[in-house]
Parts: C-alpha cells; sequence; structure tokens
C-alpha cells in the first residue's frame, strides 16, 4: 500500500507543538563538538525535527521531517564542507547568494558548500518534507580516508572543486543510482543503521567523484522569478472558486505563458492545472469530512458549477465518489463525535 506521505510525516511530529523545533542526536560518547551540537540555531513557525548520526570523523547525517512552509537555519560558514540534501517527499528549496532559487523533488539532490547556505532559508512548497542532509568536512576526510575511498584514489581536491562553489547550488535530478543508494536508508532497524550509513556514504562519494554534475544539472531560476510564482499560488489557493487562465495570470502577474508554467512546475512540481486539481479536491476532501455542507455547495466553493464534473474529478484523485467518501470517513468515528461535525 502507498504511503499517505502527509499523514506520515503529521504522525512522526505529533508530539511537537507548533514552532517547535527537535534535535535528536546520535552521537559518540566523546567531547567533539559537531554542527548540530553547539553551532546550530534554526527557527520555524511550523515544526519540525531533525536525528543525526555521526558516521566518520568530520561526516554527519541528518534526517530531517518538517511541517512548514519553511525554517532559518544559522551554522558556520564553511568552504570546506559539503552538504548533500536527498528528498524523500515533499518540496524543498533554496534561495542561494548568487540571487538563484533551486527546488528539489522526489529523488532529486542538492549539493553545496556549507558557506552557501550558512544563513539560509528552506523552503517547503507543499507545506511538508523529508529528506537526508550529508554533511562531509573534506578537510578531515582528506586527513582520515576511510579505506574504501583509499582504494578507490578519490581526490577529495576534485571533490572541493566540483562541489564546494561559494554561492552556487548543484541540483541533481532523480536517478536510478541515486536512488539506490538513499532509499534503504530511511527504514532501517536501530542495530544496522551505522553500519549502513558508513557503507552508502562512502559509494554516494564514489558516485559523485566520478560523474560530470554539469551534464545533468536541473535549472535553476531567479530568486524574484520564483517569488513571484509564490504570488500566483497565493492568487489561486486563496480564489477556488474562481478559474483563470494562463493567459489571464500571465497578464495579471507580467510574465510570459512558457515562464510562468515552467517556473511553477519546478517550485511546485506538477503543472498548474494539475496542481490546482489536486489542491481543490484535497480542500473539498476536508470539507466532506469537517463540514454538513451538500456535494453542490462544496463543487461551487472550489470551482466547480457541474456536480457532475466535480464527483468525476474527486473520483480521479480519490478512487471514490465524494458521497461515499463522506460515507467512509463517518463510519471511521465515534457517533459521539459526529454531533459535532
Amino acid at each position: 500500500m502507498k504511503r499517505d506521505d502527509l499523514e506520515y510525516i503529521e504522525k512522526s511530529l505529533r508530539y511537537i507543538s507548533n514552532g517547535g523545533f527537535k534535535i535528536e542526536q546520535h552521537l559518540p560518547a566523546s567531547d567533539e563538538v559537531t554542527l548540530f551540537t553547539e553551532h546550530f540555531r534554526s527557527r520555524t513557525t511550523g515544526k519540525g525535527k531533525i536525528a543525526v548520526y555521526h558516521i566518520f570523523p568530520g561526516i554527519e547525517i541528518a534526517f530531517n521531517v518538517f511541517l512548514a512552509e519553511q525554517v532559518s537555519f544559522h551554522h558556520p560558514s564553511s568552504l570546506s564542507v559539503l552538504e548533500i540534501n536527498h528528498c524523500r517527499t515533499g518540496r524543498v528549496g533554496w534561495n542561494m547568494k548568487n540571487g538563484t532559487s533551486g527546488y528539489l523533488g522526489t529523488g532529486d539532490l542538492a549539493l553545496h558548500s556549507m558557506a552557501c547556505c550558512a544563513d539560509s532559508v528552506m523552503q517547503f512548497p507543499v507545506g511538508y518534507y523529508e529528506g537526508i542532509s550529508i554533511s562531509v568536512d573534506l578537510k578531515q576526510l582528506e586527513q582520515k580516508t576511510p579505506d574504501i575511498l583509499k582504494d578507490a584514489n578519490i581526490s577529495i581536491r576534485k571533490l572541493y572543486q566540483r562541489y564546494c562553489s561559494p554561492d552556487h547550488s548543484i541540483l541533481l535530478p532523480s536517478q536510478q543510482e541515486t536512488e539506490y543508494i538513499f532509499a534503504l536508508l530511511y527504514d532501517l532497524p536501530e542495530s544496522l543503521r551505522i553500519p549502513y550509513f558508513k557503507l552508502k556514504v562512502q559509494e554516494l562519494l564514489l558516485f559523485l567523484s566520478r560523474i560530470d554534475p554539469k551534464e545533468q544539472e536541473l535549472t535553476q531560476y531567479g530568486s524574484g522569478q520564483t517569488e513571484l510564482i509564490k504570488e500566483v499560488h497565493q492568487f489561486l489557493i486563496h480564489n477556488l472558486h474562481q478559474r483563470y487562465t494562463i493567459n489571464e495570470l500571465s497578464k495579471r502577474y507580467l510574465i510570459n505563458t512558457s515562464s510562468l508554467k515552467e517556473i511553477f512546475k519546478a517550485v511546485y512540481g506538477m503543472p498548474i492545472a494539475t496542481y490546482m486539481k489536486e489542491y481543490r479536491m484535497k480542500t473539498a476532501a476536508s470539507m466532506l469530512r469537517k463540514t454538513n455542507d451538500n456535494i453542490a455547495q462544496i463543487a461551487a466553493s472550489v470551482g466547480y458549477g457541474s456536480q457532475s464534473k466535480f464527483s468525476n474529478a474527486f473520483r480521479d484523485i480519490f478512487q471514490v465518489l465524494p458521497t461515499e467518501y463522506r460515507k467512509q470517513y463517518q463510519s471511521q468515528i465515534p457517533r459521539s463525535e459526529l454531533r459535532d461535525i
């Protein structure tokens, strides 16, 4: 059965209040100061959790779960520390120092130096994100190189030159090889985590050492462009009862139609029409659960003048008709609570 990603994240963070942020440390018993112990600060209007594991000297892996629109981070600026971010679900993006903006979807990677994101805002366009961050201090790695990397004659200097720009992030699309590396890491039993983390981090560095990222980079856009697209998004979701064409949005926001469609998909992961259909149906599903409004009223509130077209669209997303969806939900909750709906 396919996991409901949003439901999973909500359950993972159910004991954390809004504005709360929890760091779980799985570090060696030593006085060693690491990125996530003393030099890291964050702030969010939502909530989040990071679980950190120390893998090798200078290498840590962090599992990130956020239910928020954005989170602000501060940590030391270091050109020699490479940060690798993997998106498992949701979407995540950054505005870089050079004025560009990049976003990750499922399976995508971002690579940049920690000078690039020392004071940064991670943005979650769809309101949630789950992923992995791996921090690699290349100076320490050069001094204490694990045997597998030694045997492969990896050049730490080339890794630095290739991925540690002071103001530019490299975005790589999801591909079979990187998904093979990351997929297993998320659901390991406690007893196997550290051995697998050590193995997979080295496998990832071997992969990064032999590719040319310029041949497969995802497109990045100007920060001003992505912020404008977010304005378009806010306008659309606050006017669900109305419909707007691409041309109407283009004229309203003074952006050409091809850029509007291209950048919206880069930020939100779907074409505008597909995204808005899903958003309308999820809003309708919430209304079916929480209100006594009839189907025609709900259809009109999310932009459907025809109840039959609304029902067909709802079935496309949820595989059941709206009436059946409401019945299924009401059958799962106690009768005493039905009176409050």
